[in-house]
């Protein structure tokens, strides 16, 4: 089996929320796709609710791709400790970090349940496993404890 990434990351070394980059990968027409790790919590600490992580990936979708160019995709972890980021192309993780604390602030102070897009029968596989006010008050904790640009070291954007 092939050895994943992620995996081989000493999860007891980092220091959460952080961007960090996980990998770049070139294609073979030179493209580069490029896998970020935004870490919300603290592993092995705590664990975002699913029902507040659904909806702040709902959330994200949209708002990281208002403040970043070539995303693919934002899908949460299973452990529930943050997402995985796909782009296409090169982003430093400062200007990772800089849009994941855009949108948790908007998440935060603007977003009202109008806004989550997919959270219907019709355009959410769990429609009724979200919570707006789960992913408000985690975007908020989160943010008090500032996102850093480097998974060990705290470097917290402003």
């Amino acid at each position: 089996m092939a050895k994943v990434e992620s995996f081989t990351l000493d999860h007891t070394k980092v220091k959460a929320p952080y961007v960090r980059l996980i990998t770049e990968e070139t294609g073979q027409k030179g493209d580069v796709i490029s896998n970020y790790d935004l870490r919300l919590v603290q592993p092995n600490t705590n664990a975002i609710p699913t029902a507040g992580l659904h909806t702040i990936e709902h959330l994200l979708a949209g708002l990281l791709r208002d403040r970043l160019d070539g995303v693919i995709d934002c899908s949460p972890f299973g452990c529930r400790t943050g997402f995985h980021l796909i782009t296409w192309g090169k982003h430093s993780t400062t200007e990772v970090a800089k849009a994941l604390k855009g949108s948790l602030e908007e998440i935060a102070n603007d977003i009202e349940w109008k806004d989550v897009q997919g959270t219907d029968k019709y355009s959410c596989g769990n429609y009724r496993d979200h919570s707006l006010f789960s992913a408000k008050e985690w975007s908020k904790d989160i943010l008090a404890k500032g996102i850093s640009d480097d998974p060990f070291n705290r470097n917290v954007v402003d």
